[in-house]
């Protein structure tokens, strides 16, 4: 059986409206139980790269049984082998693989998202009478008992309704997966994932923001401020609509930037439908008969991951630091703003294509990074993202001018629009240089004879047995100046 991701348009009712998904076609047709689950995951608000990586995994079990064929009776044997391959590669020492498959070995963390993609998807179908669980859940350990109550403990803590107790836990917590993936690695988030400070004034000036048409100019430079100066994701920038800027009513010369969410966001300029619904998606369809684009797919898409907004209207605010590049974006967009009104277009984002083909089109995101690319290359860079050098880099670097300002965590979090306070860390730790930076500065003190804990007070054990625990030994049996059990 060959097996083949293609993207499909589903009708489901007389309506005549499509649902565009990828899908999994084979020499048979396409499975329609895969086109079910989708449909279902994209009803939950699955985003479209999740919903492409779980039709890969499914794709990956379709051919490891088609090469496979009449090897296995029981499901569950066959999955355990499919996993061991999948960590093992299914070429020999020779070179060669008589299943065809010729399959390298994937990472561990690769092997955990397939394991757990194809996991719920047979859940799934288990569930709808359709096939048989191939993970099949087990009495836990004691260890994974405690583990699974941790993980929905802490899941729940940064829930909105996380004070909420979910009366299924103590069922929940009691059962595991037969085959659970090895544990990755774990790893610090190093220096290696923001963009280089030093190097942003010359991207921005002759990398990214340098083309011969002043337009295309402009547009980059506007996009590179909301990543930089702001810690916009690059597919939130180019979401922008043309209505969302303004001037600052105490400051004209600085912006205020508003990127809504393209579904339930509020339509500008207290537009509403003719049955009264006031969302950016209604304004679309009835004004440009569009879509949102988180809702498309290929190109047109852009992903949306925030999960907060900043007023009930549902829209990200731009906190620019430092201040400058608010007003810089101030100066560039009056100027980008009247080139983009001189382009008849039927859709209002403010960032276009102004290739004479495509000209006046939505900005895509393939088309934003094969640009941000060949920005790279005009200063001498090559695209890396584990130095940083790609967009989101540049969030990361906002993070860290943010920490290094000595800004508070709770305004970090209100910045960068995360949900949890903890989300920051990653952009938020020290980086590598600051690290060697701290460890020299420590080194040069020691040599000097200045002793950086010479003027703490210490304690030796007894002393501090005697102030007593009690959190640890509320009793005293143990502790204190007078310990209950410490008589005997």
């Amino acid at each position: 059986m060959i097996a083949t991701k293609v993207n499909a348009k589903i009708v489901e009712d007389n309506s005549g409206i499509s649902t565009e998904i990828p899908v999994i076609l084979t020499d048979q047709g396409v499975l329609q139980p895969v086109v079910d689950y989708v449909l279902f995951l994209q009803l939950q608000g699955t985003s479209l790269s999740t919903l492409n990586k779980h039709i890969q995994s499914i794709i990956l079990l379709i051919d490891f049984l088609a090469a496979n064929e009449g090897m296995f009776k029981d499901p569950s044997n066959m999955f355990e082998v499919f996993v061991r391959r999948l960590y093992s590669g299914t070429i020999g020492d020779n070179g060669l693989d008589p299943s065809g498959l010729y399959w390298i070995p994937a990472s561990t963390g690769v092997v955990s998202r397939h394991i757990s993609h194809i996991t719920r998807f047979t859940d799934w179908m288990a569930d709808k009478g359709l096939g048989v669980q191939l993970n099949k859940l087990i009495k836990a350990t004691p260890h994974e008992e405690r583990l699974a109550y941790a993980a929905w403990f802490r899941k729940n803590q940064n829930d909105f309704l996380g004070h909420i107790k979910d009366k299924s836990i103590s069922t929940i917590i009691k059962r595991a997966r037969s085959i659970k993936g090895r544990i990755s690695l774990s790893n610090t988030n190093d220096d290696a994932i923001a963009f280089p400070e030093k190097r942003f004034l010359e991207f921005f000036q002759h990398g990214f923001g340098q083309a011969k048409d002043p337009r295309v100019a402009l547009r980059n430079k506007l996009i590179l401020l909301l990543m930089h100066g702001a810690g916009f994701r690059a597919s939130e920038a180019l979401t922008l609509w043309v209505t969302d800027v303004f001037e600052n009513p105490q400051n004209p010369d600085k912006a205020i930037v508003r990127i809504y969410n393209e579904i339930d966001g509020t339509a500008p300029e207290g537009w509403k439908s003719r049955q009264g619904i006031k969302t950016r998606a209604a304004y679309l369809k009835e004004k440009f008969k569009r879509i949102p684009r988180k809702n498309m797919s290929r190109t047109g898409h852009l992903g949306w991951k925030a999960v907060v907004s900043d007023g009930k209207d549902g829209y990200l605010e731009a906190y620019f630091f430092q201040a400058e590049y608010a007003e810089l974006f101030m100066s560039l967009w009056r100027v980008y703003s009247k080139y983009r009104a001189l382009i008849d277009t039927n859709h209002p984002y403010a960032f276009i294509s102004y290739y004479s083909t495509v000209l006046g089109r939505p900005f895509t995101k393939s088309a934003f990074d094969n640009a941000y690319e060949r920005g790279l290359r005009k200063i001498g860079l090559e695209p890396r993202k584990a130095e940083g050098l790609d967009p989101h880099g540049h969030r990361h670097s906002y993070g860290r001018r943010l920490r290094a300002a000595g800004i508070d965590s709770m305004v970090i979090k209100k910045c960068m629009h995360h949900k949890s306070i903890e989300s920051q860390v990653v952009y938020t730790l020290p980086s590598n240089q600051q690290v060697s930076t701290a460890l020299s500065q420590a080194e040069r003190q020691l040599k000097l004879g200045q002793d950086a804990t010479k003027n703490k007070i210490s304690f030796d054990w007894k002393s501090l047995a005697e102030q007593g625990f009690k959190d640890i030994d509320p009793k005293g049996y143990y502790t204190g100046k007078d310990p209950v059990l410490g008589k005997r």
